[in-house]
């Protein structure tokens, strides 16, 4: 009797020994209910419009529904902000747009890669390839819709004027007709403008440029809808949503001057190579986002005023990336 008592008792220590063993292991399986400790952190930014706040709302979702522990800094600034700040390590990783790789690596360029970024894929490959090399910058996978510069006037003017493409807004221009461009100043000073000038053979004088701050094409279309200080032209790019709900058309850039622009997360390698996974987690996100879809989810941000976040959570959600 005894002898029977005395196992039972061995037996239940034994058990408890090693519950608590297992209990000190600091969980190393992964049972039902188990928590574990978040991935990162990984630090987001933006740029100051819509579609980067956009994207960077989906890439930090993403994330977040991944277990990433996720600092969001969307809205950082202007380009030239938010690429220092990644090549500096104070963000992560940010939506670009490889377009732009013209612009960052335009003197070290030899003249048939600068023709290279009239091709989508041509030029996403020369900017992934030479920001990895000289900045540890990853490019992931784009989005292959082309957000480039262009401008806008309303349907009924561009219609009275005879206004279709950018060689009528030329002609138009140089017959000194009246002008206020509202844009932000980087489409005058860097990558947009410029380019149109020099192609399409006109000069825009100062008094007819209305620099507005920031880049975002809300308040540079919504300036030309209202006719806002005489604005007869705005600054547009192609995936805005807001174009038709103000009925704005864009003039063809029918020369192509401008070059293709793919928005594209890109993040600092030494955080990829520490979580490879953020390449696959986004893939297949930034593959779903064709024109038309970000034209619609802007329209939503833009127009019926709803939060980036709200807007990127239905899009994943429909698409079945986060429950």
């Amino acid at each position: 009797m005894y002898s029977k008592i005395a196992r039972i008792v061995a037996a239940c220590v034994t058990l408890a020994l090693l519950s608590a063993l297992a209990g000190c292991s600091g969980g190393a399986t992964d049972g039902p209910g188990t928590e574990q400790a978040p991935k990162g952190p990984v630090t987001i930014g933006s740029k100051i419009d819509t579609e980067g706040e956009l994207i960077s709302s989906i890439v930090k979702l993403v994330l977040e529904d991944a277990g990433f522990e996720v600092i969001d800094k969307s809205q950082t600034g202007t380009t030239e902000v938010v690429r220092k700040a990644i090549i500096a390590g104070e963000i992560d990783l940010y939506p670009e747009y490889s377009g732009n790789g013209y612009w960052f690596f335009l003197d070290e360029l030899t003249e048939d890669q600068k023709a290279a970024y009239q091709s989508g894929q041509d030029g996403y490959d020369l900017t992934a390839r030479i920001d990895l090399e000289t900045n540890d910058v990853v490019w992931l996978e784009p989005a292959r819709a082309n957000n480039t510069w262009a401008l806008a006037a309303t349907e009924e003017f561009a219609q009275a004027e005879g206004l279709e493409t950018m060689s009528d807004f030329a002609v138009y221009v140089n017959a000194g007709r009246p002008v206020k461009v509202a844009a932000s100043d980087e489409f005058f000073t860097s990558a947009g403008n410029p380019e149109f000038e020099r192609t399409y053979g006109y000069t825009l004088a100062e008094d007819q440029k209305v620099r507005l701050a920031g880049g975002n094409t809300a308040a540079t279309e919504k300036a030309v809808a209202d006719g806002t200080d005489g604005v007869n032209f705005g600054m547009a790019y192609g995936t805005d949503g807001a174009l038709a709900d103000l009925g704005l058309v864009i003039l063809e850039d029918d020369l192509g001057a401008q070059i293709v622009y793919w928005p594209t997360p890109i993040v600092r390698k030494d955080v990829l190579d520490a979580h490879p996974e953020i390449a696959d987690l986004l893939k297949p996100v930034m593959s779903a986002l064709g024109l038309q879809e970000l034209q619609q989810l802007n329209a939503r941000i833009q127009v019926n005023g709803e939060t980036a976040d709200t807007v990127a959570r239905d899009f994943l959600i429909e698409g079945g990336f986060i429950e």
